[in-house]
């Protein structure tokens, strides 16, 4: 063997000795969700309310009278209006929007619905879903059935694989 070779000899060695080192990670993962949306009612009470305008108009002003109990709402008292300058020209607007009367009970949940929702001057409303024939499944193998169902429902479903070699 030549001196070149020996001194060479413990690297050569080492690196033939070296274990490997390969890790290999498998993850499968799945999952199914399903959701039935429940039912809402937002409702906001509007207030009542009073304006008068105008020019060339002679006035004794109309305007809001209180309400009769701490749930109803206020209501208007009429005003009377003459034209001061006849044959002139004159400009005149009234309006008047009467609040909501303040609602104490509400119905109870009746198969997934609200019954006799109390409605006010500003309102947003959602049925409930029904889940009919909502389903989902996921096989081993990574295939999925999902089956819909009635209004105000959703299936998702998914299934991850990973990889991973180190």
């Amino acid at each position: 063997m030549s001196v070149k070779m020996k001194r060479f000899l413990p690297f050569i060695m080492f690196l033939m000795a070296a274990p490997a080192n390969a890790d290999m990670i498998h993850k499968i993962s799945s999952s199914v969700q399903l959701n039935v949306e429940g039912p809402a009612v937002q409702s906001t009470r509007i207030g009542s309310s009073y304006s008068v305008s105008g020019s060339n108009v002679s006035a004794t002003l109309g305007g809001l009278t209180a309400p009769a109990s701490a749930t109803a709402a206020a209501t208007m008292s009429s005003g009377t209006y003459t034209q001061t300058t006849a044959g002139d020209a004159f400009t005149f607007s009234e309006s008047f929007n009467q609040g909501d009367a303040i609602v104490t009970t509400q119905t109870a949940l009746s198969g997934g619905q609200i019954d006799q929702p109390n409605i006010y001057g500003n309102t947003t409303t959602q049925l409930g879903g029904t889940a009919g024939s909502l389903a989902g499944t996921i096989g081993s193998d990574g295939s999925m059935t999902l089956t819909a169902g009635g209004a105000g429902t959703t299936a998702t479903g998914q299934f991850v694989t990973e990889i991973t070699v180190r």
